[in-house]
């Protein structure tokens, strides 16, 4: 059985399409078998989008899967430009097709492990981070983060109560100095982190 972060899911395709709506925007999606929340647009993410505050300059979604944070945020900042990275090859795929699919201009995505094919800085990092893959995997992530920020530069999580954010706060304390949970709904808390 694999998981929507493996990279070569291999689960039988199961193409259908979504459509989600934000502000006056409303997105058609395409997504797939193998990927995280293929039947709709899952409450983190949601709640992650409406509590961004308007972003400028670089946006790197982390763990895109089929794109809907990116897109989201690279039309509601029309000025700003929009990378999105997941290590799920098929999420990619679904992400490209989505991005062609909302003729969006701002945003280019590509595969990458962490960050391990990132380059460049960014003025905000998000992430509703796939937590079930451990502190090992997503730790590691949070950790790298500030080396990816330009001064100023923020990273927005979205992660359950019930599943670490607590620990999460007091680890990104560690890292960048600073957190604070900006929003929170249904168990669901918002955490920013600042690189001073």
């Amino acid at each position: 059985m694999n998981h929507y972060y493996t990279q070569n899911p291999d689960a039988p395709h199961d193409i259908s399409t979504i459509i989600y709506t934000v502000e006056d925007l409303t997105l058609k999606l395409n997504t797939d078998s193998g990927v995280f929340s293929k039947r709709r647009v899952d409450f983190g993410s949601d709640l992650l989008i409406r509590s961004i505050p308007p972003v400028s300059g670089n946006i790197l979604d982390i763990g895109c899967g089929y794109g809907v944070i990116g897109i989201s945020l690279a039309l509601l900042n029309p000025s700003s430009s929009v990378t999105m990275i997941d290590i799920n090859e098929r999420a990619v795929d679904l992400a490209m097709q989505n991005i062609r699919l909302n003729g969006v201009k701002n945003a280019n995505v590509l595969v990458s492990d962490g960050f391990s094919n990132v380059s460049g800085k960014f003025d905000a990092i998000v992430s509703n981070p796939p937590i079930r893959t451990g502190k090992k995997v997503i730790y590691p992530i949070f950790e790298n983060s500030i080396n990816f920020l330009n001064p100023g530069g923020s990273i927005y999580l979205v992660i359950q109560k019930k599943q670490g954010a607590s620990s999460a706060i007091n680890f990104l304390n560690t890292v960048y100095g600073n957190c604070e949970v900006i929003n929170k709904k249904a168990g669901y808390w918002i955490i920013k982190s600042t690189k001073e």
